[in-house]
């Protein structure tokens, strides 16, 4: 189970001294060998944050000279704090946590001699301060780095599939509490739900699964100046990898700012479903999509990569 770890991960980052080099500890500590993870402070137009990277090297995996896939699994948010003018780890703060969770339990299992096929990268950045920003119908977390910043450093050509967990709270777009996943998106197209993923989540949570929806504008890039429901998708704008989101949900809505408002059951259940989709996407048992299904769409229709950029327009927010 992943409970301890993501209770350990919710501990560690309800800090105002929650850094990279703490993460860092923690991960040596729960089995992750030192020299698998980078710590690496970024500076953006509004501040700082420590990205920190996980490698888990599959036993057949690319690392290994495998031909196993690789996946990524990305913590999404601005920031776990926003102090001074919140104290506490704030409800955006979930996609961090649950990253330093998977890479937890990862490397503890690793440790223990359960080694998955695949290699796993897992990434995310910790920042305790973040600052606030408008968003209807309630406020967003800002960030001090840019999307452009967090997607150079998070996304990479080996991965092979993506999962981007955030929290996804101030909305009225999913009305539940839990996690919800979203359609499979690749290069600017949305495609059909993984039926994979949609097996994995029903065995984890012991419920039917909850797929959210997405508009055309959710899978473009951040700055264009259009309505995003938040950053979950982003990764998707930096990668030719089928991406899909892993929303951390609730009945009501909760801003991004909100302290108090982090569910344990709830990571925790989206960190085992991480888990699973790692073991399964490494043995080659958990396809994101179809490929011939998406040749064919690409034959049919042609490409709609041009959603990944800023289209005919120049940015109508450069920071964003």
């Amino acid at each position: 189970m992943s409970l301890f770890h993501t209770m350990n991960a919710l501990e560690l980052l309800d800090s105002p001294s929650a850094s990279g080099e703490s993460v860092k500890k923690a991960l040596t500590a729960a089995g992750v060998p030192e020299s698998q993870i980078s710590v690496k402070t970024v500076h953006g137009p509004k501040g700082s944050t420590d990205f920190v990277k996980t490698w888990l090297y599959g036993s057949e995996g690319k690392h290994n000279g495998g031909p196993a896939p690789t996946i990524g699994i990305v913590g999404r948010l601005g920031g776990v704090g926003a102090r001074p003018e919140r104290i506490g780890l704030v409800s955006d703060g979930d996609g961090a946590v649950s990253a330093v969770a998977v890479a937890m339990k990862l490397g503890d299992m690793a440790k223990k001699g359960d080694v998955l096929k695949g290699d796993v990268f897992v990434s995310t950045h910790i920042c305790p301060n973040s600052p606030t920003r408008p968003h209807d119908p309630v406020p967003f977390m800002g960030s001090p780095i840019n999307m452009t910043i967090a997607n150079r450093e998070e996304m990479g050509e080996e991965l092979d599939a993506v999962l981007s967990i955030d929290t996804t709270r101030g909305n009225r777009i999913v009305n539940s509490r839990g996690f919800a996943i979203s359609p499979t998106v690749k290069e600017g197209w949305i495609l059909r739900v993984s039926e994979d993923l949609l097996e994995i989540m029903s065995s984890v949570t012991g419920e039917l699964p909850k797929v959210f929806a997405l508009s055309m504008t959710d899978i473009t890039p951040y700055g264009n100046g259009l309505y995003h429901l938040n950053s979950i998708l982003q990764p998707c704008t930096a990668t030719r990898a089928p991406v899909v989101g892993v929303a951390l949900t609730s009945q009501t809505m909760v801003p991004g700012c909100a302290t108090g408002s982090s569910q344990p059951a709830d990571i925790e259940a989206a960190v085992r479903f991480a888990v699973e989709t790692a073991k399964a996407f490494g043995e080659g048992k958990c396809k994101f999509y179809d490929e011939e299904e998406f040749a064919l769409t690409l034959k049919r229709y042609g490409a709609m990569n041009k959603l990944q950029g800023m289209g005919a327009l120049p940015p109508a927010d450069p920071q964003a």
